[in-house]
């Protein structure tokens, strides 16, 4: 599937099918069992992402790039960053908005599309925190480049790792009919990824984030 296909399969599921769900998980509302062990994960996810940035980000430009519901856009905010928040679902932009906090409003410059349009313009560092899972290798390496190219630090990311569960998850997920399936994840080997971007990047594998039904890898791009 190619990328565009991707990115308006996403779009419909965040922005349509979701929202609500995502607006739950994203808050301290009550959540399933399931549920609550994705917040946790995700929760440890964006505290080890954000470690790997300085603790003052005052004159840095970062983009958070598929910020969902805002919570890693308003840490960023909060260290003194200027952040371009951009997702594809227009849907929770909204909730973004909402949620961060009013004195730091003008941190933010908050951007409904696509997280790789060249129109965003260059950055001190990127997180893309569980936004490129859902894409292939050959698209995922193209965006890695792209948003390398365009970045003068760090690009922080995750993806899904290829474990034996996630693998079984994955082909369980093929079976559903295609009107019912939600973005699939594609798992990615980090060696493979490495290896693939051998010639426009610097990749290093970070820690594993695994919480019950939450699995992801960290990794980080540079020139």
């Amino acid at each position: 599937m190619s990328y565009d296909r991707t990115l308006s399969r996403v779009e419909t599921y965040f922005d349509q099918t979701a929202t609500r769900t995502w607006e739950r998980l994203t808050s301290d509302a009550p959540v399933s069992r399931i549920r609550e062990t994705v917040r946790r994960g995700r929760d440890g996810m964006r505290t080890h992402l954000l470690s790997r940035l300085p603790d003052d980000l005052r004159g840095a430009r970062i983009l958070d790039a598929g910020c969902g519901a805002g919570q890693m856009t308003a840490e960023l905010a909060a260290r003194g960053a200027d952040v371009v928040a951009v997702d594809i679902s227009p849907s929770l932009i909204d909730i973004a908005q909402r949620r961060l906090p009013i004195d730091l409003h003008g941190r933010v410059s908050f951007h409904a599309g696509d997280m790789l349009s060249p129109d965003l313009g260059r950055f001190d560092h990127v997180v893309a925190m569980d936004s490129l899972i859902y894409y292939a290798r050959g698209d995922l390496t193209r965006a890695l480049s792209a948003l390398t190219h365009r970045t003068s630090g760090r690009v922080l990311f995750t993806v899904a790792p290829r474990t034996p569960l996630l693998m079984a998850m994955w082909r369980m997920g093929q079976l559903f009919p295609r009107s019912d399936r939600s973005p699939v994840m594609v798992p990615h080997a980090p060696a493979a990824l490495t290896r693939a971007l051998a010639t426009t990047a610097t990749l290093t594998t970070l820690d594993r984030i695994s919480v019950g039904f939450y699995i992801s890898q960290a990794m980080e791009a540079a020139q």
